[in-house]
């Protein structure tokens, strides 16, 4: 991240990986500059609202445009959510996922930073009778073969094992040139180096 006009510093955060406290280097955003970048969290720039929380569209000073996940401050599961994605996505580099640009933990305010999506998430394709005839067969495949790389990455080829545990349509971003990127990890799971199953103790995503 090269935008030191945004960004007070890079945040230290300490957590536990594998077995190992490592410390994650992430770019931290002031309030101020968040505020100012979505033109004081505007219901005209909001882009939806998931479990974690509202979603907002915001350009930054240099005009780079970015998405902004804003923690509900009633969202029950939000905090855990939260912490969960900040550890898992600082650590994965793939063009087939999200790219997380920082944080700001500010007060009583956390929020995810994110690169801006312009196309939106697949389902808004998909499932409407109009956009979906935008998606040709080579698009439709293009997205499919996408999708299936970014998944090829948290299982196998990134350093962490993940399991997302709630991928669907709407957790699926395309870019400006429909390239998809699988978004949303509050429900992921690190898996073990060697595990290739596991049981989990509650229901969780769709």
């Amino acid at each position: 991240m090269e935008n030191d006009v945004t960004m007070e510093s890079n945040m230290m955060i300490d957590q536990n990986i594998e077995g190992k406290r490592e410390n994650l280097e992430l770019p931290f955003f002031n309030l101020a500059t968040i505020a100012t970048a979505t033109n004081n969290f505007s219901s005209n720039n909001k882009l939806g609202e998931g479990r974690f929380g509202p979603v907002y569209k915001g350009t930054l000073i240099d005009g780079q445009e970015i998405a902004v996940k804003r923690l509900s401050h009633s969202s029950g599961q939000g905090v855990s959510e939260f912490k969960n994605e900040v550890v898992l996505i600082a650590k994965l580099q793939h063009r087939n996922l999200v790219r997380l640009l920082g944080c700001c933990i500010e007060g009583e305010e956390n929020m995810l930073i994110y690169e801006y999506m312009p196309n939106g998430s697949l389902d808004s394709f998909i499932f409407d009778q109009t956009r979906a005839k935008a998606l040709g067969w080579s698009t439709r495949f293009s997205i499919i073969c996408g999708i299936a790389q970014g998944l090829l990455y948290l299982h196998e080829d990134s350093r962490l094992r993940i399991i997302h545990r709630d991928l669907k349509a709407s957790n699926v971003l395309l870019d400006s040139k429909m390239s998809p990127k699988i978004s949303d990890f509050g429900m992921a799971r690190i898996f073990g180096g060697d595990q290739t199953e596991g049981n989990t103790n509650r229901v969780v995503g769709t």
